[in-house]
């Protein structure tokens, strides 16, 4: 049987998971500074996107997500390896996104993993480190993500 305290913190780190999943989907910027250290480095450059610091993220996200009109992060099958007030996390993403290509609407699809680097503070579980992997897409516009 798992500890108490281990419980917990996969049940917090599960949580923080999400809460980054409906502040993007919500278009919550400031949502994030309750997922991300504030010393966080967020690195999206294997999908095209920028890498940078919580608040550098918080710019970028506000600059490129209005370029899509509706989207869904759904973040599952979390892998946490729990190292005292550490811990790494790996969880699969499916993405689907739209946006307006040649005068219409296009739907594709991402799969990526989230590969996280985690620490306890004394507000809860943060990520102090996230890197997105990519994995596959479908449909998506040429020359949208890199390949």
């Amino acid at each position: 049987m798992l500890p108490l305290q281990e419980l917990s913190d996969r049940v917090e780190i599960q949580d923080l998971i999400t809460r980054y999943a409906y502040a993007i989907d919500e278009r919550d910027w400031d949502a994030l500074d309750r997922v991300f250290t504030e010393d966080a480095i967020v690195d999206y450059t294997e999908l095209g996107g920028k890498k940078g610091t919580r608040a550098e993220t918080k710019a970028y996200l506000a600059e490129a997500m209005p370029n899509f009109p509706a989207f869904q992060h759904l973040s599952t099958t979390t892998r946490v390896d729990l190292d005292g007030d550490r811990a790494k996390a790996k969880t699969i993403l499916f993405n689907p996104m739209v946006m307006e290509h040649e005068g219409k609407e296009r739907v594709f699809f991402i799969g990526l993993w989230y590969n996280d680097e985690l620490v306890r503070t004394e507000a809860g579980w943060r990520i102090s480190h996230r890197r997105e992997e990519k994995c596959w897409s479908y449909n998506a516009p040429e020359g949208m993500l890199p390949e």
